[in-house]
């Protein structure tokens, strides 16, 4: 999945590339001003040129399809977990982990406690209790996480709260906003990525993973 805020994914290296032609062929106009005497390429240069342009958009065609069929593989499976809205009786109970969750157009970022920011992917633990903070600036989104069977919808301005006891299996469970929300909606998916142990607290709390 990529990270929007890191400098590594299959986008920031084309985005790079990208960047890397358009600034030198700027600087090669600007230095055609001043040649006096007009540069012709060889042959074999204009085919290197066309065969890396090829050769970058294979490749963002590949990765691409890549993600496509990732986010449309069936990770339901047979696991299954209890999640609810947050009610007045709730707000008393610990949480393992807090989320603050921004939907927007087309994606999730997921906010933790310190501070730490990640595009599409919610890294958990087994069986905590996670609390989910969902809110939006743009437009109408839905947040939907199939594996708890919880559905929240998302106005602009409001903040959404709900929570679920994360997979007691290690793996990736999906996000999607359920909410048509313009031309990039069939792409808004994250993951819900389970990793590691079981918490501690949740060991010791006489607690199964299924139970909320």
């Amino acid at each position: 999945m990529e990270y929007a805020l890191g400098l590594s994914g299959t986008q920031a290296f084309l985005m790079t590339i990208t960047i890397a032609i358009t600034v030198l062929g700027l600087v090669g106009l600007a230095l055609a001003l001043f040649m006096e005497k007009r540069w012709r390429p060889t042959y074999n240069f204009e085919y290197l040129f066309i065969a890396g342009l090829l050769v970058m958009a294979f490749y963002g065609d590949w990765a691409s399809t890549s993600i496509y069929k990732a986010y449309q593989e069936d990770l339901r499976a047979s696991e299954k977990v209890s999640g609810k809205f947050v009610e007045d009786a709730d707000r008393d109970k610990k949480f393992d982990r807090i989320l603050t969750v921004v939907a927007f157009q087309w994606g999730f970022a997921f906010i933790t406690e310190e501070k730490e920011m990640s595009r599409n992917a919610a890294v958990v633990k087994p069986g905590e209790r996670v609390l989910f903070k969902v809110v939006t600036n743009d437009v109408i989104h839905g947040f939907n996480i199939p594996a708890s069977g919880i559905t929240a919808e998302i106005d602009p301005g409001d903040v959404r709260e709900l929570w679920i006891r994360a997979p007691g299996k290690p793996g990736k469970y999906l996000i999607q906003c359920v909410n048509y929300c313009g031309i990039g909606h069939a792409q808004m998916k994250a993951w819900l990525v389970v990793e590691g142990d079981a918490p501690t607290a949740q060991l010791n709390g006489g607690e199964t993973a299924n139970g909320a």
